[in-house]
């Protein structure tokens, strides 16, 4: 296990190295990743005028009103599909895992052009979903970043059984579940439920993460403009944990 934890330490090291290197040209990303136009004409759009304190409080009373049963208030229909074709003003980035249990727009009760979401099996963050998220923050002035993990996560059990039983999976799966490892390295270190404790560290790993090596988002943190906190949802209870020390 020692040797299997080593390798994965060094892997580790060696994809914090390539990371840094493709995020180090992070302020090019946003803008040159698209035409100049497109990225003027998303630039001069209407921004949401909700601060990041106001925009949490918005994401906890809508997962608040959808444990309760509460009816919804989302809007959905024509008038607002009309608006939206005229450009887009989210006020939320959600960085989810693509398990069909876990639906943002649902959990969180928000409607059309609120939630602006980047998923994957794990809610793991690679380059594409990096530049999704600055793209967010840094053209379209998103003010909060979510990173939602959820109970018995499916890639992240198979992060455990990687560790555990030194398990192996076909085609590219091992190689997605591969930065989800650390995570897990370090929960089995605390003690406790394996899977839910890596659930939580998988998380908290990734928001930390998009606060230190993204030169758009630490920007932004710097100037009071975006907040970004790890959530755990519960499958059973629908209750959303929230990771805001990050």
């Amino acid at each position: 296990m020692s040797t299997l934890c080593e390798c994965y330490a060094d892997a580790g090291r060696l994809q914090l190295g390539r990371r840094r290197l493709l995020i180090g040209a992070a302020g090019v990303l946003a803008a040159s990743a698209l035409p100049s136009g497109a990225v003027q004409a998303a630039s001069q759009m209407a921004k949401t005028s909700l601060s990041p304190t106001d925009a949490l409080k918005m994401m906890k009373e809508g997962n608040e009103n959808f444990r309760n049963e509460a009816p919804s208030l989302a809007a959905n229909g024509r008038e607002r599909r009309l608006e939206l074709a005229r450009g887009q003003a989210p006020f939320c980035v959600l960085v989810g895992c693509s398990d069909s249990r876990v639906s943002p727009e649902i959990l969180f009760g928000r409607g059309l052009g609120e939630l602006f979401i980047v998923r994957n099996a794990g809610n793991t963050v690679d380059t594409a979903a990096l530049g999704s998220i600055e793209y967010a923050v840094g053209v379209l002035g998103v003010p909060l970043v979510v990173v939602l993990g959820h109970q018995s996560c499916g890639a992240v059990a198979a992060a455990v059984d990687v560790v555990e039983k030194n398990a192996t999976f076909p085609g590219v799966i091992g190689e997605m579940v591969q930065p989800i490892v650390p995570a897990v390295l370090e929960a089995k270190a605390q003690g406790g439920d394996l899977l839910e404790a890596s659930v939580r560290s998988n998380a908290r790993r990734v928001a930390k993460r998009l606060t230190t090596q993204s030169l758009v988002i630490t920007g932004a943190l710097n100037q009071g403009k975006v907040k970004v906190v790890g959530a755990r949802y519960g499958l059973s209870d629908g209750h959303i944990e929230w990771m805001e020390d990050i």
